[in-house]
C-alpha cells in the first residue's frame, strides 16, 4: 500500500488560502517501494456527486504501484475542499489546478487524467499551459465548446428541478432504486447546488472554438461508454484532433470509471507508458542532434 500525503494547498502564495481564499484538499500517492516516480499523473474528478475518492477507490493505487506519482484533489465545493458560495466558472477551476501544481512545486509536464467535468478542466488547462502537459486522458468528457455548454446547462437545470425543488421525493426514489451510497452522493450534490451559485456559474463559463481545440498540442486519449449520451463524441474529437486515440467500451454507460476500473487502469497505464517512451526517445534524439552539431562546429 502506497503512503498517502494528505495536505491542504493554496491557489495563492499564502499558507492557508487557495484561489479566492478556497482551501483545496489534496492526496498524493508515490511508488510503494520508494523508487523515484517515472512520471506524474494528476487525476481530476467530475462535478456535483464526485470527489477524489472516485479515483482512490478505482485506479489511483494501481497507478502509483506501477511507478507513477499520483496527485488527486477535491475540486472546490467538493469532498473535503472548502465550499465557497460563488466562484464556479470553468476558468476558476482551471486556475485552481494551475496554482495547485505551483504550490506543490510540480513544474514538469504532467499527465492530466480527467473524468467527465474533470476532463473538460484538463482540456482547458492544456490550452492555457501547453508546456506543462505531457498528455491528456479523458473519460466521458469533451472540451468546453458550445455543445458542451448546452449539455452541462441542461444537466444542471435538471439537478435543480429534481434534487433541489423536489429534494425529498427525489432522494427517497434514489435510495430505493439506487441504494444508500448513491443517495448520499445525491444529497451532497443537492446541498452544493442549493447553497452555492454553481448551477449559474458553470453555464456562464467561457466557451472555446473548434479552432482553439485544434490547437491542443499534446497527445489525447479519450474513453467513452458505448451506451453513454456522449457516444459518438469520439468521431468529432478524432476529426478535430486527428492524433487522438479513442476507445469505446461496449456495454458501458456514463459511469465507466466506477463500473470498469480494471479496463480504465489498463488503458491509462499503457497510454502513459507510451507517452513516456516517446518523450525519452525525443530527448535522446535532441541530445544526439546537439552532439553532432558540436562535433561539426569543432571540425
Amino acid at each position: 500500500m502506497a503512503m498517502i500525503d494528505t495536505d491542504h494547498v493554496t491557489g495563492h502564495d499564502g499558507p492557508h488560502t487557495g484561489t479566492d481564499g478556497v482551501r483545496l484538499h489534496v492526496q498524493r500517492l508515490s511508488p510503494p517501494d520508494g523508487r523515484p516516480p517515472t512520471a506524474t499523473a494528476v487525476l481530476i474528478h467530475g462535478l456535483l456527486t464526485d470527489s477524489l475518492a472516485s479515483w482512490y477507490f478505482t485506479v489511483a493505487p494501481d497507478l502509483a504501484a506501477a511507478g507513477l506519482e499520483v496527485v488527486m484533489y477535491d475540486q472546490r465545493g467538493h469532498g473535503r475542499s472548502e465550499r465557497p458560495g460563488s466562484g464556479y466558472r470553468l476558468d476558476t477551476f482551471v486556475t485552481d489546478l494551475e496554482r495547485l501544481l505551483d504550490r506543490l512545486d510540480i513544474t514538469g509536464p504532467v499527465h492530466l487524467v480527467g473524468n467527465c467535468f474533470g476532463g473538460t478542466v484538463a482540456f482547458a488547462y492544456a490550452m492555457r499551459r501547453p508546456e506543462r502537459v505531457a498528455g491528456i486522458a479523458v473519460i466521458e468528457a469533451k472540451p468546453a465548446t458550445e455543445s458542451w455548454l448546452t449539455e452541462i446547462s441542461g444537466i444542471l437545470r435538471r439537478v435543480e428541478e429534481e434534487l433541489v425543488v423536489h429534494e425529498a421525493e427525489s432522494l427517497a426514489w434514489v435510495s430505493a432504486n439506487r441504494g444508500a451510497h448513491t443517495a448520499r452522493l445525491a444529497k451532497s450534490a443537492a446541498r452544493l447546488v442549493r447553497t452555492t451559485s454553481i448551477a449559474e456559474d458553470v453555464p456562464a463559463s467561457r466557451v472555446v472554438s473548434e479552432e482553439q481545440v485544434r490547437a491542443v498540442r499534446c497527445p489525447v486519449l479519450a474513453v467513452y461508454g458505448a451506451d453513454s449520451e456522449l457516444a459518438g463524441q469520439e468521431r468529432w474529437l478524432e476529426s478535430v484532433l486527428p492524433g487522438t486515440r479513442t476507445v469505446v467500451l461496449p456495454g458501458q454507460g456514463h459511469s465507466v470509471l466506477a463500473e470498469a476500473p480494471t479496463r480504465i487502469r489498463e488503458l491509462l497505464l499503457s497510454w502513459i507508458d507510451e507517452r513516456e517512451h516517446e518523450g525519452e526517445h525525443e530527448r535522446h534524439t535532441a541530445t544526439d542532434t546537439a552532439a553532432a552539431a558540436l562535433e561539426a562546429d569543432a571540425s
